[in-house]
């Protein structure tokens, strides 16, 4: 089977994008890079003959994958044309999910209630964040400084009196 996925992920990838890189991935399967369009698809075992879970998503900065936004079951009987048609499709979905304007409001919809637009999590790490990083130093801040100063003095004042202070 790994071969199968192997040749089809090969030659859809040809189809796909001229830049890409193809692997193996821990489950048996095949996943096929796009870097330049920060995309990723892979073909994976089903357990039917003959059958490939294709499921796609896209690359996180440094390189990471994020989890599928799309999957679905395709018959590797297929021309490759018609696999490239699927995988174009899911990509799309792919890219609109990403885009932070996508989807449909959940504003019309029945037994929902409407919400302020949610907040990024504090530890989060995204475009946002990294640019309002750019401007500030990573070194120690005056505050910072200020802090471990006085607490420098209280330890200088706790061991001068235990140990080297006035008699008593």
């Amino acid at each position: 089977m790994y071969a199968q996925l192997r040749e089809t992920a090969s030659e859809l990838a040809g189809v796909l994008w001229r830049e890409h890189t193809v692997y193996r991935e821990r489950g048996g399967g095949v996943v096929i890079r796009g870097e330049h369009v920060g995309r990723w698809i892979s073909l994976g075992p089903t357990g039917g003959k003959d059958q490939a879970l294709l499921r796609a998503g896209r690359l996180l900065d440094g390189g990471t994958t994020a989890p599928a936004r799309t999957e679905v079951v395709v018959d590797l009987t297929a021309p490759v044309s018609e696999l490239a048609t699927v995988c174009r499709r899911m990509l799309a979905e792919v890219a609109a999910a990403a885009e932070p304007d996508a989807g449909p409001s959940r504003a019309g919809r029945p037994g929902r209630r409407t919400a302020a637009p949610r907040r990024p999590a504090k530890g989060r790490k995204g475009r946002e964040g990294r640019k309002a990083r750019e401007g500030r130093s990573r070194h120690t801040g005056a505050g910072s400084w200020a802090v471990l100063v006085l607490v420098g003095i209280a330890v200088a004042a706790w061991a001068y009196t235990l140990f080297g202070g006035p008699g008593l």
